[in-house]
């Protein structure tokens, strides 16, 4: 069965094995930041909807699941924002009824979460990620570009409801953006809502491989390090970095398949990751995983132009 809503199994570098589901269309999002690795949002929304028929969804989760595969994870993420769909607390019930034995994460950047209804429908997931990047609006407007109807403080009380709400794990990650979301003034405002939030984990993260924005730049490992002592001595929950995965031949055979596969086309042809999904039929997110690892490991050169961030092996 091809599959048109579910993606991998990935190996993920916080999740382990880990099957997408993904609930919306390509790039609908009611943010449009600055160092997404899949580019810019086309569509900025708020407004929730179906999008596809739940049943079209839980059919191929039926359809995958039937054969028991071993997986660390079902996750809802995908190139744009799961909790924009109204049915993802029907596909939730229906994974935790039929499937119990598997455990369920939730990717997602928290700007609706301040809506009850979403709340409400996200609360059986064993695992909650949000992000929270910027607790002034200033850098939140300028590092996420949300919906004009959102703002840092919306988002900030969306996740203390949830950690009111909800008695799962809740692993917060925040994305350094060297020059404006580490200045001192707004590390302290960070780490303020962050007690206040009061998640089990608080993850950090940079840029890997080129992101929406060109004058993005990764955050060093010293930086990451001096961010993550600062976090660990004025907070209560652990502070982490999040590791990079490397990629190894024969770890996962669907990854190095997949890896012969890009290799092939970019040596032929630059192409960019959106490219490389629709040539290659794989969903993007895979792809994009692929390419983030191959670019730390500085196998890939990476070009921004016109229409998009181009990649080509380097021999």
């Amino acid at each position: 069965m091809k599959y048109k809503h579910l993606f991998g199994p990935v190996n993920s570098r916080r999740l382990g094995i880990s099957l997408g589901v993904d609930l919306v269309p390509y790039k609908y999002c009611p943010l449009n930041c600055v160092y997404c690795e899949i580019q810019s949002t086309t569509h900025l929304e708020t407004t929730r909807r179906e999008f596809f028929s739940p049943a079209e969804i839980m059919t191929e989760l039926d359809s995958f699941l039937k054969s028991k595969p071993h997986l660390d994870y079902i996750t809802f993420s995908g190139a744009g924002e799961p909790t924009l769909n109204s049915s993802i607390g029907e596909v939730i019930h229906h994974i935790k009824s039929r499937y119990p034995e598997y455990k369920l994460a939730l990717l997602t950047n928290g700007a609706l979460l301040s809506d009850p209804d979403v709340l409400e429908a996200v609360l059986p997931c064993d695992l909650i990620l949000p992000s929270l990047d910027a607790a002034s609006d200033d850098v939140y407007q300028k590092v996420n570009r949300p919906h004009p109807d959102l703002t840092a403080q919306g988002l900030i009380a969306g996740l203390k409801r949830l950690r009111t709400a909800y008695n799962g794990d809740i692993w917060l990650e925040v994305f350094i953006v060297p020059g404006i979301t580490d200045t001192p003034s707004e590390l302290e405002l960070l780490r303020d809502a962050i007690r206040e939030i009061n998640p089990n984990l608080v993850q950090l993260n940079s840029l890997d491989r080129p992101g929406a924005e060109d004058w993005v730049e990764a955050a060093s490992p010293e930086r990451l390090k001096e961010i993550r002592k600062y976090m660990r001595e004025t907070l209560p929950m652990p502070v982490e970095i999040i590791a990079k995965i490397k990629y190894q031949t024969g770890m996962n055979v669907l990854d190095a398949e997949l890896v012969e596969l890009i290799r092939g086309t970019i040596t032929r042809r630059p192409s960019t990751a959106e490219d490389l999904a629709a040539n290659l039929d794989i969903h993007i997110n895979e792809i994009s995983k692929v390419l983030r690892e191959l670019n730390t490991e500085g196998k890939l050169y990476a070009e921004r132009k016109e229409r998009g961030v181009f990649y080509r092996w380097i021999a």
